[in-house]
């Protein structure tokens, strides 16, 4: 079941990351180098491993959707600061 769920996990980041990929064939308006699709490849599969990790130690149900509601949160943050610079950081899309 462990592998399965890992295997899930990396099909779907490959999934994912398949529609930027798409996306650049027929539109100028989505432009991803190399480096943003290792980064975001990265951040995908470490929410993936994190929710994993979770699921597999927290024991309490309620637990385990708060924590990965927290992790899914926070990829999500990112996601938006590496994209527009929410917060302004050096690592911002500006």
């Amino acid at each position: 079941m462990q592998n399965k769920r890992l295997k899930v996990i990396l099909f779907s980041i490959v999934l994912l990351l398949f529609i930027p990929l798409v996306a650049m064939l027929f539109t100028d308006e989505v432009k991803w180098s190399l480096a943003d699709f290792i980064i975001a490849a990265a951040l995908l599969f470490g929410t993936g491993l994190l929710c994993e990790l979770t699921l597999r130690k927290v024991r309490s149900k309620r637990h385990r959707i708060i924590f990965c509601v927290i992790i899914l949160a926070l990829l999500l943050i990112t996601w938006a600061e590496l994209a527009v610079g929410v917060f302004g950081t050096r690592f911002s899309g500006n």
